[in-house]
């Protein structure tokens, strides 16, 4: 730093550089300070709740087990039932809250027309919940 210079001149210019020592103890003060008070801000106050056991209450829907044969008969919970029977019970499950689920089953040599028109009646009468059930492949 120059403070001056030693030249007779007389002329003084302004000093341009910023004295940065009390800013550096500000600093410091205030990094100490928050490293007090930051851990008794993470404080918090002990109480004991009381203790109880509960269940929720759901309500579990029913499943709905769709068969499908390589001939392309469709059995509802085991019982055969034609299209028009079909699209009936499905309606009316649609309604029912909550609505249950639907788990298809097909033959492994069913074509995938069938397997599709009993989606699609599905999706008509507005059920949502459709899951395919497969066997587990054997290990090896």
């Amino acid at each position: 730093m120059a403070f001056g210079q030693f030249g007779k001149t007389g002329e003084s210019a302004p000093m341009a550089e910023i004295n940065m020592i009390p800013l550096l103890d500000v600093m410091l003060v205030l990094l100490v300070i928050f490293i007090i008070t930051a851990p008794l801000l993470t404080h918090a106050v002990k109480i004991e709740l009381p203790k109880a056991s509960s269940q929720p209450n759901n309500t579990q829907p029913e499943n709905i087990q769709l068969g499908v044969k390589a001939n392309g008969e469709v059995y509802w919970n085991g019982e055969r039932v034609d299209a028009a029977t079909l699209g009936a019970r499905m309606a009316a499950s649609a309604r029912l809250e909550p609505q249950p689920e639907v788990h298809l089953r097909a033959d492994r040599t069913t074509e995938y027309q069938k397997v599709a028109e009993v989606m699609s009646a599905a999706a008509k009468a507005g059920l949502v919940k459709i899951g395919f059930v497969t066997e587990p492949a054997a290990r090896q």
